[in-house]
């Protein structure tokens, strides 16, 4: 049995959950006057979406069909610099999202964009600019939003076979953490939490290095490789007080992903074609969802 894209494809659960947490941003942290902002992220994406795939898409595909299975691509990204990239020009957030969406069609290697594109566009945005910042206190330290991001983030990152990134991420980043201001400086529990349980930290580690089309197909090497951006990214944050360190490192790191997948060669993902998500050609359902559905029409017949 076949079940609608919505089900297995898990760009469709990243979208409700991003949406969701910018409507909390809205509705309860009262973000409303940078409607504006987000407003200009979403529309500049997708005018940029639908350029780059008339003049460098493949032309033997119809435009709008090359269009319409880029949205989901689209509104990732957009949400991405909504949550987390901050300006008050608006020519910067045209930058930021111009270059997120271009990078997926310029900077490719074997099929695969090398940048995550909103990590991209944060980047250069920041450290080109000097009118845009990420703001970690926007989101506050609440339970609400540790419990939401993590849950949330577990169902997504478990769909497309990525919790390895995160866990390994946020593991190294929280024991360098704890080890510094715990152990070695002696500051209470409450500040340790507090810094391991911001909405940009979380956000990070659940919907933006877990992207599975730049990281490495291996999934040791995976690993490994998260856990060095993590330990990268404690050292600029707790010694040179960067703000935003992991985005910068992220960025930084992604181009070797292509090496390292020649080095250490494993089956390449593919959005809906996960082994998780559907098992091709054997007629056994092989996620939750599936069994449920296949119990139900069973006991139909």
């Amino acid at each position: 049995m076949q079940l609608p894209s919505l089900f297995t494809d898990a760009r469709y659960f990243q979208i409700i959950f991003q949406s969701a947490f910018l409507s909390y941003g809205l509705f309860f942290l009262h973000w409303d006057n940078e409607a504006w902002l987000y407003a200009t992220y979403f529309i500049t994406s997708h005018i940029t979406q639908f350029v780059c795939e008339r003049v460098l898409g493949k032309k033997n595909i119809p435009l709008w069909q090359r269009y319409k299975k880029g949205i989901p691509s689209v509104l990732i990204s957009s949400f991405g610099l909504s949550l987390l990239l901050k300006t008050n020009d608006p020519w910067v957030a045209v930058l930021a999202a111009v270059v997120s969406i271009l990078s997926k069609f310029i900077i490719r290697i074997k099929g695969k964009h090398i940048f995550n594109p909103s990590a991209l566009g944060i980047t250069v945005a920041v450290l080109l600019t000097g009118n845009a910042w990420i703001s970690p206190g926007q989101w506050g330290s609440g339970a609400v939003i540790l419990f939401g991001v993590c849950s949330l983030g577990f169902v997504v990152t478990t769909r497309v076979q990525k919790l390895d990134v995160s866990l390994s991420f946020l593991g190294t980043f929280a024991a360098l953490l704890f080890i510094r201001q715990v152990i070695y400086l002696g500051w209470p529990m409450d500040h340790f939490i507090q810094s391991v349980s911001t909405g940009s930290l979380l956000l990070f580690s659940f919907f933006m290095i877990t992207d599975p089309r730049t990281t490495p197909n291996h999934s040791v090497v995976r690993i490994l490789w998260s856990a060095a951006i993590a330990a990268v990214a404690f050292y600029l944050s707790a010694f040179k007080f960067m703000n935003g360190a992991p985005i910068f490192v992220l960025v930084l790191a992604q181009p070797l992903v292509p090496l390292l997948d020649i080095l250490f060669r494993a089956r390449k993902f593919e959005w809906g074609s996960s082994k998780k998500i559907h098992t091709a050609g054997s007629g056994i359902p092989a996620n939750g969802l599936q069994q449920v559905c296949h119990v139900i029409i069973q006991l139909k017949k």
